[in-house]
């Protein structure tokens, strides 16, 4: 007697291991559905203003405090929420151009920057607490820009208008940013743990280059990401890609926004970025 209802319950039990075990492969399942049926909506809509749709992605993006949110990827380091990606508009635009149409206004030309220097390794590096304070000097010393900088650094990023900050779980080198929303700048930037092997002047590099998109800045090679040894136009995006007055409608080697970077950058704005951000603010 006592066997048989043994039987019995490890069969029940049996059962309910296999139930449990189909229904959290079906979840599972219908996870990765949804997840590849909003890519192809995001592929579709990136077509639909003008975007090549090979160049968009769903991934995580990890916040400062550890914690991810899902985000749509565009040209590999502009991470845009999708509320933000679907308000995209086709511009139309396809010369060559530089800015986004999508730039900060009024009073949110006082920004409050902070290198975030907490643990669970999103803190930034001693170079890149450095790197950080160079470019935020290089942007506060441009004439005629009424974009204003103050840097702080620590752990109470909530009420900061841009944080900037290590990403441990991703060992490429570069970083991602986003675009200016609402005339607010982007907020969140990330460096990539594989800049610990650069130096300050790289790094500067990167930070100034992922600021420059949260203020606004497209890529200057975007039309044929040239200084990644391809030619293929990233389109306009539907933030528009609109030349800058005064800058040049071709490849420039010297900007700090051109789309791939080398171990020999010294940080610096180039003069055509100087007078695209004297255009812009």
């Amino acid at each position: 007697m006592t066997n048989s209802i043994f039987k019995k319950t490890f069969l029940g039990l049996s059962a309910c291991a296999l139930l449990f075990t189909a229904c959290e492969r079906e979840e599972s399942f219908d996870q990765e559905v949804d997840q590849k049926s909003e890519l192809a909506k995001a592929k579709a809509y990136a077509e639909e203003i003008g975007y090549h749709p090979d160049d968009i992605k769903i991934d995580q993006f990890m916040l400062p405090d550890g914690s991810t949110e899902e985000r749509i990827f565009i040209e590999d380091d502009i991470a845009l929420e999708a509320s933000d990606f679907y308000a995209l508009e086709n511009m139309n635009t396809i010369a060559k151009q530089y800015r986004t149409t999508n730039l900060v206004t009024g009073t949110n030309r006082t920004i409050d920057i902070i290198g975030y220097t907490g643990g669970g390794g999103q803190g930034l590096t001693n170079t890149q607490r450095t790197a950080l304070q160079w470019a935020v000097d290089n942007y506060n010393r441009l004439s005629g820009v009424s974009l204003t900088f103050r840097l702080t650094f620590g752990t109470a990023y909530q009420d900061k208008d841009m944080v900037i900050y290590r990403n441990p779980g991703n060992t490429g080198a570069g970083g991602s940013a986003g675009f200016p929303s609402s005339g607010r700048p982007n907020k969140f930037v990330q460096l990539y743990a594989g800049m610990d092997a650069y130096d300050t002047n790289v790094n500067e590099h990167v930070i100034t280059h992922e600021i420059g998109h949260s203020v606004g800045f497209r890529h200057t090679d975007y039309f044929s990401r040239a200084s990644c040894g391809q030619n293929v136009n990233e389109g306009d995006g539907g933030v528009g890609a609109i030349r800058v007055s005064g800058t040049p409608s071709g490849y420039d080697p010297d900007s700090i926004m051109l789309s791939c970077f080398s171990s020999g950058e010294d940080g610096e704005f180039g003069s055509n970025d100087i007078i695209a951000l004297q255009a812009m603010y």
